[in-house]
């Protein structure tokens, strides 16, 4: 590999990209940029694709600029979508700016000597506009026919909602930010995600008509699943990188659960991975696909990558807690995330003061065993599990001190069967 974009062909990433452009990244270092949109406090692992193209290309001596959208996000990109969004407000925008802006800054070096990277916000520029300077200055160099023309604008024309002037006009927003970034900042490339090229090919028109002179853009394949699902979706919803919406044991468990048919294409997006290491891992899928080595391998490497080692290690160990794992060190935050989905009941908390109450009781009480007898013949059987650990005495009473954090006790039996109990 001789250029970025010989890495980004080997790992499925270069959809479409301007002419010139291989030939300008063989000779020079330039500074390019990708757009985050503000519409939520957290990114989620969609966003994971144009940060690890800014860090790709960082990697290789480019510089990057990660644009947070301040400006932008008070209209937003009508690409995409069948219906206009909702407008925030200004102080929605600005709180997200500053929630995401944590986010970009750690795939980032800000200490690489001259291709250290950026972190900027549109509305340092955008709001200052005023708009007959905006019309005069921008919106004289492009045509609403070519406006028109693009793919963005075209679907939304022929759908029955149409499209506001407000969302209309976020192409030439986008255009004039290209053009900011390449009068301020030397930057000679956006990048995006394959719904953009319409949104970028105004920026690149832009420059070329406002200054004279040539830039460029990259689109890499929007992220798909072989079955068609939305990537990044959940029962729950999104996937975030905030640890506060979506833990690093579900971000972890989000992964593993890859399917066969994804994982080797999710290993070359997501990670870095060598291709020697990625094709070891996906030829275990064919040859082993029980082990799901690939998949391990993936979330292990994403979760470190966006939650770092002491969250991985927590979420590995809380991931073991289904198979029988020691729930000794987990919290009862750990223990409500990991147990969400099994049977659970109350218990009120001051039943397990003093003695506490039978172990027999509690098994048929909560629906384990289906009478007194059943329990006793599960518990002397070896069946019965507190916590995790093994309880083989019928006489075994609960106390407080079972529980975790004071909140929850964990009971198993056999190997699946869980059932959580919450104190009240």
């Amino acid at each position: 590999m001789t250029t970025i974009l010989d890495e980004l062909r080997w790992r499925g990433l270069l959809y479409e990209s301007s002419d010139g452009l291989e030939e300008t990244l063989a000779r020079e270092r330039i500074t390019l940029y990708i757009g985050f949109d503000p519409s939520a406090d957290s990114l989620h692992i969609g966003h994971l694709l144009p940060l690890l193209t800014l860090a790709r290309f960082q990697r290789w001596g480019h510089t990057p600029i990660a644009l947070a959208g301040g400006g932008t996000g008070l209209i937003g990109d009508p690409s995409g979508k069948t219906h206009e969004r909702p407008l925030l407000s200004k102080e929605q925008v600005a709180a997200n700016v500053e929630s995401i802006k944590r986010q970009l800054a750690q795939f980032l070096d800000f200490n690489a000597g001259d291709h250290s990277a950026k972190l900027l916000n549109n509305a340092d520029w955008l709001t200052r506009l005023s708009l007959i300077d905006f019309l005069r200055d921008v919106g004289k160099h492009l045509t609403v026919n070519y406006m028109l023309a693009k793919d963005s604008v075209r679907a939304r024309m022929a759908s029955e909602t149409g499209i506001s002037f407000t969302e209309f006009s976020y192409m030439l927003l986008q255009a004039y930010d290209f053009a900011y970034l390449f009068e301020h900042h030397g930057c000679k490339l956006q990048a995006g995600g394959s719904d953009q090229w319409g949104n970028i090919t105004a920026g690149i028109e832009l420059i070329r008509r406002a200054f004279g002179q040539r830039a460029y853009g990259l689109v890499y394949p929007l992220v798909t699943k072989a079955d068609g699902t939305k990537f990044g979706k959940t029962e729950s919803g999104a996937v975030w990188l905030d640890p506060k919406r979506t833990s690093p044991y579900r971000f972890y468990q989000f992964w593993y659960n890859v399917d066969d048919a994804d994982v080797g294409k999710y290993l070359k997006y997501f990670t870095w991975l060598s291709a020697a290491e990625i094709e070891e891992l996906e030829q275990s899928v064919t040859q082993h696909p029980e082990r799901r080595a690939a998949q391990q391998r993936l979330a292990r490497e994403v979760t470190r990558m966006v939650h770092g080692e002491t969250a991985l290690a927590r979420a590995e160990e809380a991931s073991q807690a289904l198979f029988g794992g020691a729930l000794t060190s987990l919290s009862a935050e750990d223990v409500a995330d990991i147990f969400e989905d099994v049977p659970s009941s109350t218990l009120p908390r001051h039943e397990l003061s003093g003695e506490g109450v039978a172990l027999i009781d509690t098994l048929v009480r909560c629906g384990i065993a289906t009478s007194r007898s059943d329990a006793r013949r599960a518990i002397e059987g070896g069946g019965i599990y507190i916590n995790n650990v093994q309880s083989a005495d019928a006489a075994r009473r609960l106390t407080i001190n079972d529980s975790i954090d004071g909140q929850f006790i964990v009971l198993r039996k056999g190997r699946k069967n869980y059932h959580l109990i919450r104190l009240v």
